[in-house]
Parts: C-alpha cells; sequence; structure tokens
C-alpha cells in the first residue's frame, strides 16, 4: 500500500499586523478561486482526474488546495501551526490528532492573553468569593488535593471558533481550521465539591473565573478573559478545577499549574492560569461574555450582516463533529487496496449514535465502527476502511450523527461575524493510483 504524501499546497501567505496578529489568507485565496473554476480546470491543477466530479456541490473547491500555515513553533508544541504570534495561538494539524488520548504536546493553544511567569505551584492560591458564596475561602493546590476527591477524567475541550477559516465573507479572529480541539485526560477535583464546602445561596446563577494572565496591552487593570458557565454546568460531575494534563502538569500554555475544565461547551468557558472563582447572582459580566464576543445570532441571518448585540446569544454546548486523523490529507493510495479510515467525534453535551464516510462528495454513505466515550464528555473513536473505484482525485469526508438526532451539514453551516460553530463535515484528500 503506497501512502506517500504527494499533494501539496500552493497557497502559502501569511501577513503581519501591528497588532501582532498573523492571518492565513488560504480561505481567501479559495474563495477568489470559486469564481472562475471549471470542474476541468480543477482536474487539471490537480492533475488527475476526478471521477464522481458530477457529485461536487456547487461552488466547490477541492481540499487538496488548502493553505499550509507558517512553519514557525513553540516550545514543547512542535508540529502545530501557529495563527497568532501575540498572544500564542496554534492549531494541531488533524493528523498529529491520531492518538485516542490527546497528548500534551498535541494539545492546542488558544490564549487571550499574555501567560503568567515564574509560577510557583506551592505558592500558588485560589480564591472562591461572589454575591452568591457563604463562606469566601482560598485554597493552596495542596488544600484543593488533600481536602477533595481527586478525579481523572478524559475531557474534550475545542475552541468556539474552530473551523472559522470556512466561513465566506471571512469572520475576525484567528483563522482556525480543524486543529482547535484535544481530548487529553485532566486530573484535579470536582468544582461542585469545591463550591458546596464554600456553600452557594438559593440565588447563584454563573460561575466566573478569572486568571492570571495579562491583558496583551500590558495593562494591569484589564482582563484578558473572564467568562464562565451556569450554576447547573458548574455543578456537573465532569466540572473540574484541574492541575494535571495526562498524569504531568498541565503545559504553560494550556494553564499551568490550575485551570478550569468545563468541557462541551467552547473552550473559552475553561478558564486557564486560575486564581479565583465567583459565584454570581447574575450573569457573570467579565471580559469577552457580552456581545458579539462568543455569541451567535438568535436567529439565521444572510451572510455579511451586521447584527444588534441585543440579537445574539450566549454560545453553551458545542455542535455535533467529527475529524479524520488517519490518513493525513495529501496522500497517494494504490486504488486496487483498501484504505483504513479512523479518527474522533463529539457532540458537546451529548453523544455520538454514528460517524459516516464518503468518497463521492456525499452521494452516498458508508457506516463506521464506533466505541464508547471513555467517560461522559470525551470523544468517541471511529474507525472504517474505503476503496476507490478506480484512479483520480478523491475526498473522504466524515459526517457524524449525535443521539438526539442532529448531524453535520456538507456545507458551512449558520453564517455568523466571529465565525463561531462551524461543524461542516471534516474532509481529507487521497491520490489514487
Amino acid at each position: 500500500m503506497n501512502k506517500k504524501k504527494v499533494l501539496k499546497s500552493n497557497n502559502r501567505r501569511k501577513d503581519n499586523h501591528s497588532d501582532g496578529m498573523i492571518l492565513n489568507h488560504g480561505a481567501a485565496s479559495r474563495r477568489d478561486f470559486l469564481t472562475n473554476t471549471s470542474v476541468i480546470s480543477l482536474a487539471t491543477a490537480l492533475g488527475m482526474t476526478i471521477p464522481f466530479a458530477r457529485f461536487m456541490p456547487e461552488g466547490f473547491i477541492p481540499v487538496a488546495f488548502a493553505a499550509q500555515n507558517n512553519p514557525d513553533t513553540i516550545e514543547g508544541k512542535e508540529g502545530l501551526i501557529i495563527l497568532n504570534d501575540r498572544p500564542i495561538n496554534a492549531e494541531t494539524p488533524a493528523h498529529l490528532l491520531d492518538d485516542n488520548i490527546t497528548p500534551n504536546h498535541r494539545m492546542f493553544v488558544r490564549n487571550n492573553g499574555i501567560p503568567p511567569e515564574n509560577i510557583s505551584p506551592d505558592n500558588w492560591t485560589l480564591e472562591i468569593t461572589g454575591e452568591s458564596c457563604v463562606t469566601p475561602t482560598t485554597f493552596t493546590i495542596k488544600d484543593l488535593r488533600e481536602r477533595f476527591e481527586e478525579v481523572t477524567l478524559q475531557l474534550q475541550v475545542e475552541c468556539g471558533g474552530n473551523g472559522r477559516s470556512e466561513f465566506v465573507p471571512a469572520a475576525s479572529g484567528n483563522q482556525w481550521t480543524t486543529g482547535a480541539i484535544g481530548c487529553p485526560k485532566f486530573t484535579g477535583v470536582r468544582l461542585r465539591d469545591v463550591l458546596n464546602f464554600c456553600g452557594i445561596t438559593t440565588d447563584a446563577q454563573y460561575v466566573g473565573y478569572y486568571g492570571a494572565d495579562t491583558h496583551t496591552s500590558g495593562n494591569p487593570d484589564l482582563d484578558a478573559i473572564s467568562r464562565g458557565v451556569p450554576i447547573s454546568k458548574a455543578m456537573e460531575r465532569e466540572s473540574i478545577i484541574a492541575w494535571a494534563m495526562n498524569g504531568e502538569d498541565i503545559p504553560k500554555q494550556n494553564g499551568f499549574p490550575l485551570r478550569l475544565v468545563c468541557a462541551g461547551w467552547p473552550g473559552s468557558v475553561s478558564g486557564k492560569w486560575l486564581n479565583r472563582l465567583v459565584v454570581r447572582n447574575q450573569i457573570h459580566d467579565g471580559e469577552k461574555m457580552a456581545a458579539p464576543s462568543y455569541t451567535v445570532p438568535r436567529l439565521k441571518v444572510a451572510p455579511g450582516s451586521k447584527i444588534p448585540n441585543e440579537d445574539m446569544r450566549i454560545i453553551e454546548s458545542m455542535p455535533v463533529k467529527s475529524l479524520v486523523t488517519f490518513p493525513e490529507s495529501g496522500i497517494s493510495q494504490d486504488y486496487r487496496q483498501r484504505l483504513p479510515v479512523r479518527g474522533h467525534a463529539w457532540a458537546g453535551d451529548d453523544q455520538i449514535s454514528g460517524v459516516f464516510l464518503s468518497i463521492d462528495f456525499g452521494a452516498t454513505w458508508l457506516p463506521t465502527a464506533v466505541s464508547s466515550a471513555a467517560n461522559r464528555l470525551a470523544w468517541q473513536n471511529f474507525e472504517s476502511w474505503v476503496q476507490f473505484p478506480e484512479p483520480g482525485y478523491y475526498e473522504i469526508w466524515a459526517r457524524a450523527m449525535d443521539n438526539v438526532g442532529r448531524s453535520q451539514p456538507m456545507v458551512v453551516p449558520g453564517w455568523n461575524p466571529r465565525g463561531y460553530l462551524n461543524n461542516a463535515c471534516h474532509r481529507i484528500a487521497v491520490q489514487a493510483t
């Protein structure tokens, strides 16, 4: 079986802006390509036939033309693709997420501020306070470990903007493709055990967090981010205050020495470098809680629309989604041989009921074998195989369905100004020879 990677990107460009953001313009290049490209010219550009071209959706651009980003690396995170250098944001290529449990060095980085320096875990404290906290208390990490039951759970964490690069017109922010997702094992204590120890009043509505990261402006009076979750989410068994990831200290860029993990919701609710939690008698009003941050329109809107903040809603559970992690996109494959395919699927607060594959641009779908989750709010693994009928250019598409019947769309859903919640089918390119 020949799995040599042969399909290459023809778009490599980055712009350095004064605010430190690095933007990938591959998505814009592909949008421009839509206006004057036929199936014949696509096949010519690919250098091969497209056997199922008749099933290609209108305006479709092969994933083989996807752009590659800059090759810079983060210490301890080699292989990740940097999208922004201040603050650092980096995604993990899909084929590097093939492990059932995401290794520490493969966990994506989504920072809103600058991580703290000279951290001493022995001196780190976590304050629990707020209008609806009965007994405000400050804990050391040692206190947390000694006073409460220790738990280890495999939990999915995904940036709300994962997939943003596919929106047309383009949405502002880091142009994530598919790699702002990970599912490592976190060790810590249940958030609800700590809240119950301190006592919460009956009017408690929200739990908000604060971290030790600093605003990119350097202004000490500004928070980089301070979000949170409703009290019902905070009290779930899977919401934890974690000090370890995969049995080791949490990596610095992922929140060392202490972070909140509220899996299944946008990763922005899982505060890093955690040093304070507030139990609120209202929706938390910290930095990036208000629209348009981490909000989407209440109703469907036309792409490019201006939406008043009052017509936006806070994102809660993430949508059903899947990711092909093997093979790597761009390989060459003997069409006479079966090609194994595997990956992961997840559905926010819900579970996966099935994952399906297509090699004919969504005209037909084949079921896969899907494993059970390691625990609630962990992703589920799937595997199967495909075989191509003749040589040419193919794409393997993955589509997941959750336990309440929601399925991934084949095209980018629900345009919104910040490019959140794209759960279109994941696609990889294969040259059958």
